[in-house]
């Protein structure tokens, strides 16, 4: 297979959840650039930067809605999407954080944050999975985040649900990896999205955060498409149950 070939993504969908903006949109672009058709999943009906985004790299796309915070509402949606689409790639970028110290944390917010960045997650993953088992094919791509490593400071919930995700990828691809599924996740360092957005008007945390980064600058969501485009692709086939730190060096610190 020619280098070309092994990158390509011709002929594929992609399912990116969180597709609206940042990290989402950056990737469902990236794979559309690649040559995959996208269905773009968010919870508000706004994807219109991004499907024109993709359009512009020449194939189709659309929008599904589904809120993640309640997983219940996963399996339901995933019958009705399967039923009329093939996935070949699932992306599951969608997720939220919380800020508040430990002791003070609500339950509320705890709840909220397990719900979309774990519980949901794995829910749409054995959904999408079941027919990528039945081809024997099929590509997982979750993000993780440097938090599935450190713990963090005022964020416990995501943290915790952030190393759940990395344990998860290893253990999802323990179980698929024979039958041709590739698991595996992205951990993307400090990049500059809604999520950071706190961190980087608090001037001492961003002084701080920058004087770790090697690269001496945040990430752009755009920094992550080239590893999406890597893991979605034949090219790692043989890559199972890796998390893949895109941090411009701040874990070699």
């Amino acid at each position: 297979m020619s280098i070309e070939n092994m990158f390509s993504l011709k002929g594929k969908t992609a399912l990116v959840t969180g597709a609206r903006t940042g990290i989402g949109q950056a990737i469902a672009v990236g794979l559309a650039q690649a040559g995959a058709n996208l269905i773009l999943l968010g919870h508000r009906d706004n994807m219109q930067e991004t499907s024109q985004l993709v359009s512009e790299a020449g194939v189709k796309s659309q929008t599904v809605l589904l809120d993640l915070s309640k997983p219940d509402k996963v399996a339901p949606f995933c019958q009705d999407l399967l039923a009329e689409h093939r996935v070949d790639i699932l992306v599951n970028n969608a997720g939220i954080i919380r800020r508040e110290p430990a002791v003070d944390f609500s339950y509320d917010n705890w709840e909220s944050v397990i719900d979309t960045n774990l519980n949901a997650l794995f829910v749409l993953s054995q959904h999408i999975a079941k027919p990528m088992l039945e081809r024997g094919y099929g590509k997982i791509i979750n993000i993780a985040s440097l938090l599935s490593f450190q713990g963090g400071i005022t964020v416990p919930s995501y943290a915790a649900s952030k190393h759940a995700v990395a344990g998860l990828t290893k253990a999802l691809a323990n179980e698929w990896a024979q039958k041709g599924i590739q698991v595996n996740a992205i951990a993307p360092g400090y990049i500059s999205t809604n999520n950071t957005q706190a961190l980087r008007e608090n001037e001492e945390r961003n002084a701080a955060i920058l004087s770790r980064i090697p690269t001496g600058r945040w990430g752009e969501p755009d920094d992550l498409a080239g590893a999406a485009v890597f893991l979605a692709s034949p090219a790692s086939n043989y890559v199972n149950g890796h998390v893949l730190v895109v941090d411009g060096g701040w874990m070699a610190r």
